[in-house]
């Protein structure tokens, strides 16, 4: 076999391969084979049809087709290796000439991980947040808490803000009442938000047995969108009784004997808090500036599939589980179909961009991820995920997403390494060392998975010899 390759542009290369007849023999071999399997043909034994038979039969062309479509896939990734090109996503294969007996030609277009030359990064400077826990922040945690603590008692007056109230409601879109739009007993936090828009000013001022009547656009099932005429009715109103915030309250809600001593934890997970906050900045900023000292040319057909994916996702996922469509989305972003198009493009770009430097400071820094790395990974993303972690390393092995979860550690290593020599300040002047923040690497992933998209990485670790069978089927 010979191979040569062009490059189209700094993405995209093209191979020309031509293979000696003789290389297809063992694929000729198992093409008859296979379909000896598939036909049967009177006067001979299943499995037992001479070759020229099969010929004479079913036409040499079929035997050739299978062949090639058997051989190709092994004689691209010959190419790739012999041109050291490191392919992205499925090949464009054309067949240029099959002369029987002579020489199988063709030529494959494929997009390529493109060549980049990290600068110095060493000078890049980023402003954050500093970590400040202000009284105030501290007092509002408590408050939080004891929110969950309060309970309820009914009352005989009309319902007020921070009232619960147990509901029935009945809406109604063009005077038919709806078949999910029933509902009865609901207990409803007034002022809390987390109903229809217009329930608030209904049900205050109504006594237990009252109703009232408002319109309010559903947020979802069967009428999702539309303007509908509800009614409310109040079957009971009960009055929120907070907790005395004092050292009985603290044993209560907490491991602790004190208040002070609920207090100071509050204060201290608030401040940790903080500082996970301020190192996933520092992270974001930090990728960002490398990023722009960065050229890092992007595979068009890379991109056009990574947009298509973020916007799938986005409709048939995010949006669906809503009960909200693109069109209703954008109008409640305030924004211009234009604008959603322009800002997924740049989305995508940033997300292929960060990969594709990442991992080439990974090669470059020669890091590697150790079985303990990707371990506390997985823990990491089974906990986001809401599965356990072994359903997660389950499901993970079974989709062969392995290699996926070793990349983000590495990029998130990669990253790390950037932000090292970085210099991080806080809004105050003060410098920010991250260097032996424990949550620096979590930090690090997190702020690596943001911009790089499964999706897109999947792609680009796509097998391209099976992509390249594919392509010369039929």
């Amino acid at each position: 076999m010979k191979s040569a390759v062009e490059t189209l542009n700094p993405t995209r290369v093209r191979l020309t391969v031509e293979v000696p007849f003789e290389e297809l023999k063992d694929s000729l071999d198992a093409a008859y084979k296979k379909i000896n399997q598939q036909v049967t043909v009177k006067g001979f034994r299943k499995g037992k049809i001479p070759a020229r038979v099969i010929d004479q039969r079913f036409g040499r062309g079929a035997v050739l087709e299978e062949a090639v479509n058997d051989a190709l896939p092994k004689f691209y990734t010959d190419a790739v290796n012999e041109a050291e090109v490191d392919p992205l996503g499925q090949p464009e294969v054309d067949i240029t000439e099959l002369k029987d007996g002579e020489t199988l030609n063709f030529t494959a277009e494929v997009d390529i991980r493109p060549s980049i030359e990290i600068p110095d990064f060493s000078g890049i400077e980023v402003e954050v947040d500093p970590v400040e826990v202000s009284d105030e922040d501290v007092d509002k945690a408590v408050e939080q808490l004891r929110e969950r603590f309060a309970s309820t008692s009914p009352v005989e007056r009309a319902a007020a803000d921070g009232d619960v109230v147990t509901i029935d409601l009945e809406a109604k879109v063009g005077g038919e009442v709806l078949e999910d739009g029933v509902a009865s007993g609901v207990s409803y936090t007034i002022g809390s938000g987390e109903l229809l828009d217009g329930i608030d000013d209904a049900v205050k001022g109504v006594e237990a047995g009252g109703e009232a009547t408002f319109t309010s656009e559903l947020k979802g099932g069967s009428a999702a969108g539309q303007e509908a005429e509800v009614t409310v009715k109040v079957t009971q109103v009960a009055q929120r009784e907070l907790p005395e915030l004092d050292d009985d309250f603290a044993q209560l809600a907490s491991e602790f004997d004190t208040l002070d001593e609920l207090k100071a934890d509050s204060r201290k997970r608030l401040a940790d808090s903080k500082q996970y906050d301020q190192a996933t900045q520092a992270q974001e900023r930090v990728l960002d500036k490398l990023l722009e000292l960065v050229e890092v040319p992007v595979p068009e057909k890379l991109l056009a599939d990574e947009v298509n994916t973020r916007k799938h996702n986005l409709e048939h996922h995010q949006l669906g589980q809503m009960g909200l469509d693109l069109a209703k989305y954008l109008e409640i972003q305030g924004k211009t179909e234009e604008e959603f198009e322009t800002e997924t493009r740049e989305a995508a770009v940033k997300g292929i961009k960060t990969q594709f430097v990442l991992d080439e400071l990974v090669k470059q820094e020669k890091l590697n991820v150790n079985q303990e790395e990707l371990t506390e990974h997985l823990m990491r993303r089974a906990a986001s995920s809401g599965m356990s972690p072994d359903q997660f390393a389950q499901a993970v092995v079974e989709q062969g997403q392995v290699p996926l979860l070793v990349g983000e550690v590495a990029r998130g290593k990669a990253l790390a390494v950037v932000v090292e020599k970085a210099t991080v300040k806080d809004t105050n002047g003060e410098i920010v060392d991250l260097s032996d923040d424990e949550e620096e690497a979590e930090a690090a992933e997190a702020a690596a998975e943001t911009a790089v998209d499964d999706e897109a990485e999947e792609k680009a670790d796509d097998k391209a010899d099976d992509k390249a069978g594919e392509k010369t089927e039929g």
